[in-house]
């Protein structure tokens, strides 16, 4: 499988599966509304749905190229986190940010394993801090051309493993003031493969003003297209 994007900014009858809720400190429906027109402008029909519930056909899951994740928090039973599995691994794309993707259904250690991270915290609240393109990662098509820019927003401290892809890092520093006594540099953004299918998060997106930073948008709107079959 290629780094290059699943298909062309103009194909057609692609079908892009939006699952929007939760908790409403994210505003689910604003954030996601920011997209949509982009993934229609792109060759998708969209289909919106507002709770997991809409992983419970697991006939069209496999059906769909896309899947934009973003629900916080709540409850996903195990076939819905499963049928949504087997899509991926069939070739459907997943993708999302911040807590919409990350903070998802806490209690399925599944979810977690298909996602390859999980929110931990956000130390501070909202804080003055940097992300940064991974050197070696410049040339991915979904980071190239960025490079660093700096964010007041939620900072995510994110558990992940070393299946993933870190395209952007970003560095909590150690104070005499903090629990941690070394700075620890952590993913902000990744891509993941699963089976046929791929899978792209970003930590960026707490507020709707963070996802309308040129470099988010961006960088928001790439991981979409790579992830889609």
């Amino acid at each position: 499988m290629s780094d290059a994007p699943g298909a062309s900014l103009h194909d057609s009858e692609r079908k892009a599966l939006v699952v929007r809720g939760g908790w409403e400190g994210h505003s689910p429906v604003e954030a996601t509304d920011m997209f949509i027109p982009f993934l229609e402008k792109s060759g998708f029909t969209v289909d919106v749905h507002d709770s997991p519930a809409a992983y419970d056909d697991a006939g069209a899951l496999l059906d769909t190229d896309l899947v934009l994740q973003c629900y916080t928090q709540g409850v996903a039973t195990d076939q819905q986190v499963g049928n949504l599995m087997a899509a991926v691994q069939a070739g459907t794309g997943l993708a999302g940010w911040h807590g919409g993707i990350v903070d998802s259904y806490r209690a399925s250690p599944d979810y977690l394993h298909l996602t390859g991270g999980q929110w931990a915290a956000h130390p501070g609240g909202l804080v003055d801090y940097e992300v940064a393109v991974v050197p070696e990662r410049r040339d991915h098509p979904i980071v190239e051309g960025l490079d660093r820019w700096h964010h007041h927003t939620e900072q995510y401290w994110c558990l992940t493993d070393d299946l993933n892809d870190v395209l952007l890092t970003s560095r909590f520093v150690a104070t005499d003031e903090t629990p941690w006594r070394t700075d620890l540099v952590v993913p902000a953004a990744w891509t993941r493969l699963w089976g046929r299918g791929r899978v792209f998060v970003s930590t960026i997106g707490h507020q709707l003003e963070d996802l309308d930073v040129p470099e988010v948008r961006t960088l928001t709107e790439r991981g979409l297209l790579w992830a889609a079959r």
